[in-house]
């Protein structure tokens, strides 16, 4: 069974000022998300999922409906505020859903194949969705799981600084923990992170979690449990969110599961602000003129 991708596509793109899960950035107006699809369907992925705002289930449907048809199966899940859907009877109020960890809740009833989830504002390359599917279809079990790993360096910011998940990764290469560094810059060609107002210096190869994790089903059972637990936790706290990396410490802290940190020596790239978008578009025309893809991508 050919594993699924799953496409966390919900977010408010606040930062952004509009729906940057639909702009777009190649030469004939590809989303990001194009490249990702593009990449895993010549990887091996069998279907997509797109998780998304129920109300914007028609403008994705009209974007890559026409392009994906007879190329990959593709369903939409919808990221949403009902919280009885987990047994949660109490009412609490949310400007903004429940974080990213949340939102692969959605997929519980579509996914019954070994999965992996992305960002849809992300670039990734093809060298991470190809590992990504050798290890869902060779390596992954209820208790194995993955998550790929960038080197730092290559996922920098020329506008400032960044916030990287930093992986400390054992002997054996698997995830011992994921520590947010909020403040990650380059300078004077080596790479800080900043934290109480002192510098601490990074290799350039350190590893960081860029969302690009490798799950069986049985994790939605587990994520179930940790989001009623978090949600009760912070019903108090409306901006408090329920990450991914969070069902990863949790798993890794319990023995409950590993994770196996797969290296990718691929260039990230992301878009967060308008001022990234020119970035983007020239990264993706570089792309397009050393040949990794065509200039009209679906033909």
């Amino acid at each position: 069974m050919k594993p699924t991708l799953l496409i966390l596509a919900a977010g408010m793109a606040s930062r952004y000022g509009s729906m940057k899960q639909i702009d777009g950035f190649g030469p004939n107006g590809e989303t990001i998300i194009d490249y990702s699809i593009y990449d895993a369907i010549n990887a091996g992925f069998g279907k997509v999922v797109f998780i998304i705002k129920e109300e914007f289930v028609d403008n994705f449907k009209a974007i890559f409906e026409p392009k994906l048809a007879g190329r990959i199966e593709t369903d939409y899940v919808f990221q949403n505020f009902d919280l009885k859907q987990f047994g949660i009877e109490e009412e609490i109020y949310r400007e903004k859903p429940w974080g990213t960890a949340h939102a692969i809740l959605s997929g519980r009833n579509v996914i019954k194949e070994p999965f992996c989830v992305i960002n849809a504002d992300d670039y990734y390359g093809y060298d991470a969705f190809k590992k990504m599917v050798d290890f869902l279809t060779t390596e992954v079990s209820d208790s194995n799981y993955s998550i790929i790993g960038y080197e730092i360096g290559k996922t920098l910011s020329e506008f400032g600084a960044v916030s990287r998940g930093v992986c400390k990764v054992d002997a054996s290469g698997n995830l011992e923990e994921i520590v947010e560094r909020t403040k990650v810059y380059p300078k004077d060609g080596s790479i800080f992170y900043e934290e109480n107002g002192e510098e601490f210096p990074l290799a350039y190869e350190t590893p960081v979690s860029m969302n690009f994790w490798g799950f069986t089903p049985a994790v939605f059972k587990i994520t179930e449990e940790m989001f009623r637990d978090f949600a009760e936790a912070n019903k108090d706290k409306p901006k408090a969110e329920f990450f991914i990396p969070l069902i990863g410490e949790n798993l890794v802290k319990r023995n409950i599961a590993t994770f196996k940190v797969v290296p990718t020596p691929n260039k990230w790239f992301g878009v967060t602000y308008k001022e990234d978008k020119p970035y983007v578009q020239d990264s993706i025309d570089q792309l397009v003129k050393n040949g990794t893809y065509p200039e009209k991508l679906w033909n």
